[in-house]
């Protein structure tokens, strides 16, 4: 009797945990794409690059860690090395450009930010004192004197006046950010420095509304899909899509392309609508029937970084984005498209 009781206890055991893994995509191996839609670009420094902004279709700026700040007039096939007029005891994080035209902006931690009115030829800084609440993390750029900066506390502020005064946005702060993202409509998305809840910030409101995460998995990073709705990044390398339009509590199943001891930092769509996940140990994958087979880019496989970040930057002059992948030690890939 006994014997009967342990073999149907283990017989549960098995087909819950078969129900469990047909719940989601999941392998330990993937197939590698044929040809790449990459190019590994070579930069003087090896500092971690964070941000990436053009002022038109060939000039542009890179930032980064440790000051770091690099200028490409080719469309970011090159990269040179610029400075700031920062003292040389200053260290800082640079982790948000944005350019408008001329008009551009560099925010920076601990609490830096600096203006340009003239393309990045000339750069002011401006003080901060304790007038907002965290430090900078992302800046938008919005018109001539006008821009958007948000903070790691999850504050949001506006300046009219080319950084002399700030006006808050939000009533409160949503607490420590562990990521943040903006859609070109003023909504954001952020997740909490603990990853156990996010919130969004709708465009025209003043308060931002919480959200609880969509398993016990902590959040990695959440972000915009092209549609308006999001993606989510969990720990256990596990992807999530928002499936219900306007409901940030409806998610499809984890989707986990690949088991390899790894997380994924972040996901963008390229201008064909292939998805890109990358990650740790030169993890980047792509996706091009919205999420169901996934392959693995033979680049980013042969490239020894953490990528942790994949931006396509709408190009303002054609109809053709420009992309990038960010790896850290100075690693970054170039997007060149299929041909």
């Amino acid at each position: 009797m006994n014997r009967f009781i342990n073999y149907s206890i283990n017989l549960i055991l098995i087909l819950s945990l078969g129900l469990v893994l047909t719940s989601c995509v999941t392998t330990t191996r993937l197939p590698v794409e044929s040809i790449s839609p990459w190019e590994e670009i070579e930069l003087a420094n090896d500092d971690n690059p964070l941000d990436i902004a053009f002022v038109d279709e060939n000039h542009g700026f890179l930032v980064g860690a440790n000051r770091l700040i690099l200028e490409t007039n080719d469309g970011g096939l090159t990269w040179q090395e610029r400075s700031l007029e920062i003292p040389s005891e200053e260290n800082f994080r640079l982790i948000s450009i944005d350019f408008k035209g001329d008009e551009g902006w560099i925010v920076g931690q601990p609490s830096l930010v600096m203006h340009s009115e003239d393309a990045g030829k000339n750069w002011t800084r401006l003080s901060l004192g304790n007038q907002l609440p965290g430090d900078p993390y992302l800046i938008t750029t919005l018109d001539k004197d006008s821009a958007e900066l948000a903070t790691t506390a999850g504050a949001v502020y506006r300046t009219n006046d080319a950084g002399q005064n700030w006006e808050g946005r939000v009533a409160e702060a949503s607490g420590g950010v562990r990521d943040l993202r903006r859609r070109e409509d003023g909504t954001y998305v952020s997740v909490s420095s603990l990853g156990n809840f996010f919130v969004t910030l709708d465009s025209g409101d003043q308060a931002w509304e919480s959200h609880q995460r969509a398993s016990s998995k902590r959040v990695q990073t959440l972000g915009f899909k092209p549609d308006g709705q999001l993606w989510m990044l969990s720990r256990g390398a596990e992807i999530r899509l928002n499936d219900e339009p306007g409901d940030f509590e409806s998610w499809t199943k984890p989707i986990v392309p690949l088991v390899n001891g790894y997380n994924y930092m972040d996901m963008a769509w390229d201008p064909n609508g292939g998805i890109w996940a990358g990650g740790g140990n030169g993890t980047l994958l792509v996706s091009k029937d919205d999420g169901k087979t996934w392959k693995k880019d033979p680049i980013g496989y042969a490239t020894p970084t953490n990528f942790i970040r994949i931006l396509f930057l709408e190009n303002w002059q054609s109809n053709s984005p420009k992309g990038f992948a960010l790896g850290e030690r100075g690693h970054v890939l170039r997007w060149i498209g299929y041909t």
